[in-house]
């Protein structure tokens, strides 16, 4: 294990996060099986002081894991600069074998945390505060996956070595390889164009009939499929490279951080769209929803457009 200003004070900040979070997660266990909202009784105001103490606490810790997660992925970029074979975040997360499972976890994590704070604004703006059980449930189950989180992201930062060379992204990301990735990669680029501009057309024909369930499934195949054509098609344009798939890369100065953008867009965008689906808002703010969903999806898809159309026009031929 080797130490790096970045681990410490994810290390801290995991730390922190356990202990109030811990504490937060007792008090949801006694809500969700006391709470009764018509019930007078002192324990009852007991209860109600403990579920604004664990809602401040669990905003805390949830407002800060979404902007941190960009903060880890520097920290894996930065990594790369020590672990011999690196050569940006995909040999990092490579190096363990808990590198790409923490990945996922991270990303749902993004979207149960995210929805934990909108079902909690839906909740305070009711007078009658009807999801109060609803959303100390959710933590409960977050909070697990939080623990989840917080043990595999120490074990993968205690088992790497510094001493022992990593695949660069150009290996990880070949498509010459037999991996399951590689077989992705080596799709017919028609074939993964037309269902990822088809999918945006669905949800185009969603938007416009108000289905918030069609809205919603479509923007989940939305997500994986975005980036699976961004790693095999898109991202080879911003590189300006054929054999070129690294997700990771776009995040450095070389290209302008723009995968940044990319990926908060299309978190943004998603996220948006998935909310109609599960929460029973109000009809203005479902169209709020919708709208803006409709457009972080839309700058996505205009972005990530123009960098093969720029190339084209620019050297008169497709990678």
């Amino acid at each position: 294990m080797f130490l790096s200003p970045e681990i410490i004070t994810l290390s801290i900040l995991n730390a922190l996060f356990l202990i109030f979070g811990t504490i937060a997660f007792f008090n949801a266990l006694k809500i969700v099986r006391f709470y009764d909202k018509d019930a007078t009784t002192q324990a009852q105001y007991i209860l109600e002081k403990k579920s604004y103490l664990s809602a401040t606490i669990i905003k805390f810790i949830f407002y800060v894991k979404i902007p941190l997660f960009i903060f880890f992925i520097y920290t894996l970029d930065d990594l790369s600069n020590i672990l011999p074979g690196a050569m940006c975040a995909a040999g990092v997360v490579n190096a363990t074998v808990y590198g790409t499972p923490l990945l996922f976890l991270k990303i749902i994590n993004l979207y149960i945390f995210a929805f934990w704070i909108e079902l909690h604004k839906e909740d305070m703006e009711n007078e009658t505060q009807p999801y109060v059980k609803e959303k100390f449930w959710l933590y409960i189950f977050a909070y697990l996956f939080l623990v989840a989180e917080i043990v595999i992201e120490s074990v993968m930062f205690g088992s790497m070595d510094v001493n022992s060379v990593v695949d660069c992204c150009g290996k990880i990301f070949a498509t010459t390889s037999q991996s399951y990735l590689a077989l992705l990669l080596g799709a017919p680029k028609t074939l993964l164009l037309t269902l990822f501009y088809g999918l945006y057309g669905i949800m185009i024909v969603a938007f416009v009939l108000k289905n918030r369930y069609l809205y919603a499934l479509s923007n989940l195949f939305f997500i994986a499929l975005s980036l699976i054509t961004l790693i095999a098609f898109f991202g080879t344009y911003i590189y300006e490279q054929p054999s070129h798939h690294c997700p990771f890369c776009l995040l450095q100065s070389d290209y302008h951080y723009v995968g940044y953008v990319l990926y908060i867009m299309l978190f943004l965008g998603t996220f948006m769209g998935i909310l109609p689906a599960l929460l029973p808002s109000k009809k203005e703010k479902q169209l709020f929803y919708f709208k803006s969903s409709l457009l972080f999806n839309s700058l996505y898809t205009l972005l990530v457009s123009l960098y093969p159309l720029a190339y084209y026009f620019k050297n008169g031929v497709w990678l």
